[in-house]
C-alpha cells in the first residue's frame, strides 16, 4: 500500500507543477477543470462539470447508503507576476499560483485516487473542485447552482496551506477561523477649481484627508477592544496636476471582522463619519459598502474530528490559538453545511518561506503526502473509508 501511495503522491506532484505552469484566473479555469475531470474519471469516480461556472464534482460511492462527506479544493490563480523561478514557473505573464491553489487541487486529486483504491465502504464522498476563490465568490456560485441540493453533504471540509506553520502540521479551531471581508468605496465630490483660490470651491482633497484620519479611529473608538476588527484605507485617488483642486477624490479600503453585529456597527460608523465630514466640508460624499465574504465559522464537532484525523494520520496538530484576519469563501459552504476549515503548515526548514500572495511564493510539494493522508484519515472517521 505504501508503494501505491507514494506513486499517487509522485503523480499528483507532477500535476501540481503543470497547473503552476498554466495558471488560470477566476471562472476561467477551463484547462484546470478539464485535468481534474480527467483524473477523477480515470480513478473511477462519477464526474459532473460546469457547476457554478467551471466547478467540478467527483463522487465516490460505495456499499450501502451512509454518511456523506464533502471535500473542497480551490483551483484559481492570482492576477500578478511571479518573481520566483522554479522549473515549472508560470508561462502566463501577470498570472500565477501565488496562494497554493495548485497544491490544494493536486492534494484533492490525490486523495480521490487514494480513497478510490481502498476497500469498499458504506457512504459517499463528494470531491468539490471550486473556481474563483480569489475575491469572486466561486463557492457561492456553486451553491447557487444547486451544489448541496445535487450533492448533499452531512459535513464539508477544506484545507489551506499555511506558511507560518511547520510543514505537515494541522491547526484548526472551533468557531471563527477566518474573517469576513468587506470593501468600501467612498467618493468625495467637490466642484473643482484653481488651487490658488481654494475659497471658491469645496476641497475634496482636504475632506478625503479628514476621512482617512477619522476612519482610522472607528475600530479604536467605536468597537469594543474585545471585538477583533480591522479597518484599512488602501487607495486614495484624485487630481491630475499641481495647480487644480480636483472635483472628486476616491477612497477605497477593507474591513475585517468575525461578528456580523460588529460588521454592521462599522458600516454604520463609516456612513456616519462620511456624512459629518461632508457637511463640515461642503462636499457631497457617497459611500458604497460591499460585503464580499462572511466570516469562516467552524462547527465545533467538525473541528474536533479534523484534529482527530490529524492525530490518526501521525501529523503534528493542535488548536489554532487565534483566527486570521484574512478571508475565505469556503465560508459560504460552512453557512450551508456544517464542517471545518484547517490550516496545513508548509514552512520549509532553513529556507525562504514567502507569505501567501507574495510574488516569490511557491507551494511546498513536501506537504502533498501529509495532505492526502489527513483527508484519508478524515474520510475514515466520517464515512468509514479505510
Amino acid at each position: 500500500m505504501y508503494q501505491r501511495f507514494a506513486e499517487i503522491v509522485d503523480a499528483v506532484t507532477a500535476i501540481r507543477h503543470d497547473l503552476h505552469a498554466h495558471p488560470e484566473l477566476a471562472f476561467a479555469e477551463h484547462r484546470t477543470a478539464g485535468i481534474v475531470a480527467e483524473q477523477l474519471r480515470a480513478a473511477g469516480l462519477t464526474v459532473t462539470t460546469g457547476i457554478g461556472g467551471t466547478g467540478v464534482v467527483g463522487t465516490l460511492t460505495h456499499g450501502r447508503p451512509g454518511a456523506t462527506l464533502g471535500l473542497r479544493a480551490d483551483m484559481d490563480a492570482l492576477p500578478f507576476q511571479e518573481q520566483g523561478a522554479p522549473p515549472y514557473a508560470s508561462t502566463r505573464p501577470g498570472v500565477f499560483h501565488g496562494c497554493g491553489h495548485d497544491g490544494h487541487t493536486a492534494i484533492l486529486i490525490g486523495a480521490a485516487r487514494h480513497l478510490a483504491s481502498l476497500p469498499p465502504f458504506d457512504g459517499t464522498i463528494h470531491f468539490l473542485f471550486q473556481p474563483a476563490e480569489e475575491g469572486q465568490a466561486g463557492a457561492r456560485a456553486m451553491i447557487e447552482d444547486g451544489l448541496f441540493e445535487r450533492f448533499p453533504c452531512d459535513s464539508v471540509f477544506a484545507l489551506h496551506n499555511w506558511p507560518d506553520l511547520p510543514a505537515g502540521e494541522i491547526r484548526t479551531r472551533a468557531g471563527p477561523i477566518m474573517a469576513a471581508a468587506d470593501k468600501f468605496v467612498i467618493r468625495v465630490l467637490g466642484k473643482g477649481g484653481h488651487a490658488a483660490m481654494p475659497q471658491g470651491t469645496p476641497d475634496a482633497v482636504l475632506a478625503a484627508a479628514q476621512l482617512v484620519t477619522q476612519l482610522n479611529t472607528i475600530v479604536a473608538r467605536r468597537i469594543a477592544p474585545t471585538d477583533p476588527a480591522v479597518l484599512s484605507v488602501t487607495q486614495v485617488n484624485g487630481g491630475d496636476t499641481h495647480n487644480v483642486l480636483p472635483a472628486e477624490v476616491t477612497l477605497v479600503g477593507t474591513v475585517r471582522t468575525f461578528d456580523v453585529a460588529v460588521q454592521a456597527r462599522i458600516e454604520a460608523a463609516i456612513r456616519s463619519v462620511a456624512a459629518g465630514i461632508g457637511i463640515a466640508s461642503d462636499t457631497r460624499i457617497e459611500v458604497d459598502y460591499i460585503r464580499t465574504y462572511p466570516p469562516t465559522i467552524n462547527d465545533a464537532r467538525s473541528a474536533s474530528i479534523a484534529l482527530e484525523a490529524a492525530a490518526a494520520a501521525g501529523l503534528a496538530h493542535g488548536e489554532a490559538p487565534d483566527p486570521a484576519m484574512t478571508a475565505e469563501d469556503f465560508s459560504f459552504m460552512l453557512q450551508a453545511c456544517p464542517g471545518a476549515y484547517v490550516w496545513l503548515g508548509q514552512a520549509r526548514e532553513g529556507g525562504e518561506n514567502p507569505a501567501l500572495h507574495h510574488p516569490r511564493y511557491d507551494f511546498n510539494d513536501a506537504i502533498i503526502g501529509p495532505g492526502i493522508a489527513w483527508i484519508a484519515a478524515l474520510a475514515a472517521r466520517v464515512v468509514g473509508a479505510r
